[in-house]
C-alpha cells in the first residue's frame, strides 16, 4: 500500500486532496506532516519558480523526517498582482492595503506542487486568473472584521466569505484554495507510472 504524506498544515488541502486521490486504485489514505523549512527566496525569481521552490523546501523538510519510502506533496499558493508576490498579511492593515490593491482588478494565483520519494521529484505549478469586483472600504472593512483574511495568501479566501469579492475567474478553482486538484492527480499518475495522466492535463 502506497504511503502518502501531506507536507502542509493547511485544513483546505487536508480536505481536497482526497479528491486528486479518487480514481486511484485502493483505499489511498494520507498522513499530515508539516515541517519547518526557511521561506525566504532571492531575487529576480518568475512567479512559476518562486511557488515551485516553496513547495520543494516544504516536501524537502518533510521528506527528511521519514523513511524515504513515502510519496511526500508539497505545495505552497501565492497571489500575484503585476508580478508582486502577495502572501499571508502580517496584520489588518496589510491585509486592508492587499485587498485595496486587488480591487477591480485581475491578478494570478499560481501554487506550486512538488512530489518526492527518496531521490525521485516531480515538480509543476498551476496557475487561474481571478477577477475582483471594485470594492468599497466599507466592504473591506467588513470582511476584515470577519478575521477569514488573516492566514490567507492574498488576504482572501475565495472558499468562504471572500467569494463576495470574486467577480469571475480563469482556471482551476482549487489552485485558488490552495491544490490544483486535476493538475495533482496528473502528476501522481505520471509520478507512479502512469504518464498517460499527466497528458491528459497538456
Amino acid at each position: 500500500m502506497r504511503k502518502i504524506v501531506l507536507a502542509s498544515a493547511s485544513p483546505r488541502r487536508k480536505e481536497l486532496l482526497p479528491l486528486a486521490l479518487a480514481l486511484f486504485p485502493g483505499d489511498l489514505g494520507f498522513t499530515v506532516r508539516p515541517a519547518e523549512c526557511e521561506e525566504s527566496l532571492p531575487e529576480g525569481l518568475a512567479p512559476e519558480e518562486m511557488v515551485t521552490q516553496l513547495a520543494e523546501r516544504k516536501a524537502l523538510a518533510s521528506a527528511a523526517l521519514g523513511d524515504g519510502e513515502e510519496t511526500v506533496i508539497g505545495c505552497d499558493t501565492l497571489v500575484f498582482l503585476d508580478g508582486k508576490p502577495f502572501g499571508k498579511p502580517r496584520d489588518a492593515a496589510e491585509a486592508e492595503a492587499m485587498l485595496m490593491a486587488l480591487s477591480g482588478r485581475e491578478h494570478q494565483v499560481l501554487t506550486g506542487v512538488c512530489l518526492r520519494q527518496g531521490e525521485k521529484e516531480l515538480l509543476g505549478f498551476e496557475r487561474t486568473g481571478v477577477e475582483f469586483y471594485p470594492l468599497e472600504a466599507e466592504l473591506v472593512r467588513a470582511y476584515l472584521a470577519t478575521g477569514e483574511p488573516m492566514d490567507k495568501a492574498g488576504a482572501y479566501g475565495m472558499q468562504g466569505k471572500g467569494s463576495v469579492l470574486v467577480k469571475g475567474i480563469h482556471g482551476c478553482y482549487f489552485n485558488v484554495v490552495g491544490l490544483p486538484v486535476a493538475k495533482l492527480c496528473r502528476m501522481l499518475g505520471r509520478f507512479w507510472g502512469r504518464p498517460d495522466w499527466e497528458e491528459m492535463g497538456r
